[in-house]
């Protein structure tokens, strides 16, 4: 673990001392209430002789998110009991069917600890709040203070969770990123069949779509792959023959993994993964034997690009001698912390790290966790697995409330046609709530035109499912609707929205790498969100030209058909070795009342 991380608990793991809010190391003054000032003084003190990573305190307690602080909770009366439920329902809310209890530890974070019958009688009480919202508990870690008493005191951190009432499960989206042969297929091969890998591949089979990828073993297209986590925190895969509908059925917290190619002729492919399935983080994968190689230094760029969180695995480390895998951290660690990247790398090697990481790195943009493991051996698997099931998601509830008050709107990734159903497409539903025989519009066509449709069925992580909400992805099957008027990068809107589209639109640019000058006319392939297409370069405002790393205000416009489009949008480019990140800051909009609703149903259209 880097020294500049306390190894106490993820709640005052920060970099540089930031857990310590301005407090300057010394103990709260008054604010630890009563005679918790002088014991904390006492503690500090004898921290700074012997145990110097361990600080008196965690950051206070904040009243928004899912982490509460309580010193005891022994034999409450039945009011306060009832006070302390709601209290549950509301930090369960706030982390979306997961929240985390520290007992033992004062509301300023002052580390207090609690004797073995204390700590017996609080865990009591919390199972028995627990039960009362239909939740459950795990015990996360316990940890011994060192405090001024003949009896030994701990603190203990408690996981509880509860799927949602409106929900089926909690869902995470994981992005799979790294060089090609860095074991990427393998790895989620291991964590989602349950078997470990034989040397030659065999964990990676069943994950891929197409024959030649089965001959290469090489990833070409984007697959997706689950792991299900019960509410107790244990796993839950393909391991003892289950369904992909067993393991929904089975899990309160689900991770989809999206497993993107290495290669680099797929990069658009990889590129497209990553813009259009909205994953909340990314696993970037470096082989031990061969480091930072190939498209491992693109593919870091691109989730810093489009800002996804990130952590490293670090596989093969069977192969390796173990100074070549701390060779490999070392040059990871020394990518991570240079100016451009700004960020503190953090190797986990305990259950206790895999804990720190994963509350600190939802809570800090910078943390980086590393994991070192081998997908033959099974070695530190366990970590990423615990790490995993901590992981909480970026989103609170009131976000995720005020996206389903929106008008319905679903990208469209993929389209499939299924034998006996029809027309299916697959994506995700960025804002809204889609219900099963929703009439909706798509487009926009080539001519810029939307057509009505029906919602047939919808299936989420191939279970069938009545409701999809803000933020989820699901395949939806749409009948006899005619494929060939279907294309990725289209979407799926409420017709309420009147939904506006366009062919030239501004963009605040910075050009990352251009080996001349970039000007007018120029042509780039731009990704927005699930929207791919070919761009010229209109205008260069306030400039003739740009060279690489400045920054200006571009005007583009689409070479083939108009697109939908929002403002603030991120935006990626390329061109061979061209590349430039930004976002939409104007749009020229084509809005539907000049288009007109497509109202001429051919075959297989639907109508209201």
């Amino acid at each position: 673990m880097d020294p500049r991380v306390s190894e106490l608990f993820g709640g005052c793991c920060r970099p540089n001392g930031a857990a310590l809010r301005g407090r300057g190391g010394a103990a709260p003054g008054g604010g630890g209430g009563g005679g918790g000032g002088s014991k904390a003084k006492k503690k500090n003190g004898r921290s700074r002789g012997g145990k110097a990573n361990n600080p008196p305190y965690l950051p206070p307690e904040a009243e928004d998110g899912n982490i509460e602080y309580k010193l005891k909770l022994v034999n409450p009366s039945q009011y306060r009991f009832e006070h302390l439920v709601t209290q549950m329902k509301w930090r369960l809310q706030e982390g979306r069917g997961e929240a985390v209890y520290q007992i033992g530890v004062e509301d300023n974070g002052l580390l207090v600890g609690l004797s073995e019958e204390e700590m017996r009688a609080s865990l009591k009480t919390l199972r028995r709040m627990a039960e009362k919202v239909g939740a459950d508990i795990t015990v996360l870690r316990e940890r011994e203070v060192d405090y001024d008493s003949d009896v030994p005191r701990k603190i203990t951190e408690v996981l509880v969770r509860k799927v949602p009432d409106n929900q089926q499960f909690l869902d995470l989206r994981v992005a799979v990123l790294g060089n090609v042969d860095s074991g990427k297929s393998t790895l989620l091969g291991v964590l989602t069949q349950g078997e470990l890998d034989n040397g030659r591949g065999r964990a990676r089979l069943n994950l891929f779509r197409h024959l030649h990828e089965i001959q290469s073993g090489r990833t070409s297209s984007i697959s997706f792959e689950i792991l299900g986590f019960n509410s107790k925190g244990e796993v839950v895969n393909y391991s003892d023959s289950r369904t992909a509908e067993e393991i929904c059925e089975s899990s309160s917290k689900m991770i989809t993994f999206i497993d993107l190619a290495g290669h680099h002729k797929y990069l658009k492919t990889t590129i497209f993964g990553l813009t259009s399935y909205c994953p909340d983080f990314a696993m970037l994968v470096v082989s031990a034997n061969t480091g930072i190689a190939g498209t491992t230094r693109e593919h870091l760029g691109l989730a810093m690009a489009l800002k996804v969180p990130f952590f490293i695995v670090i596989s093969k480390v069977d192969l390796c001698s173990k100074a070549t895998v701390e060779r490999t951290v070392k040059q990871l660690e020394r990518i991570l912390k240079q100016p451009g990247c700004n960020k503190l790398p953090l190797l986990v090697t305990s259950d206790d790290d895999a804990v720190t990481a994963a509350q600190q790195f939802a809570q800090s943009p910078n943390i980086t966790p590393i994991f070192t493991l081998s997908s033959v051996s099974g070695e530190n698997l366990d970590l990423v697995k615990v790490f995993l099931n901590i992981l909480p998601p970026l989103t609170n509830s009131k976000e995720q409330e005020e996206l389903m008050q929106q008008l319905t709107e679903f990208q469209v990734d993929e389209i499939y046609t299924v034998p006996e159903v029809g027309t299916v497409v697959g994506g995700t539903l960025s804002s809204g709530i889609c219900r099963e025989g929703e009439n909706l519009v798509v487009g926009p066509t080539d001519d810029g035109k939307f057509l009505r449709l029906k919602v047939c069925s919808i299936q989420r992580n191939r279970s069938a499912c009545r409701v999809l909400r803000a933020g989820q992805a699901a395949t939806l099957a749409l009948g006899p609707f005619d494929r060939s008027l279907l294309r990725k990068g289209m979407v799926m809107v409420s017709p309420e929205m009147n939904p506006t589209i366009c062919s030239v639109f501004e963009a605040e640019i910075v050009l990352l790498f251009h080996a001349t000058t970039f000007r007018k006319g120029f042509q780039v392939t731009v990704h927005v969100g699930n929207v791919r297409q070919t761009a010229v370069v209109e205008k260069i405002h306030g400039k003739d030209k740009l060279r690489t790393g400045e920054k200006a205000v571009v005007c583009f416009r689409f070479i083939k058909h108009p697109e939908y489009l929002k403002i603030g949008a991120k935006l990626l480019f390329r061109e061979g070795v061209t590349k430039g990140i930004g976002h939409v800051t104007d749009l020229q909009a084509i809005t539907t009342k000049e288009n007109g609703l497509e109202e001429s149903l051919g075959p297989g259209q639907l109508s209201f």
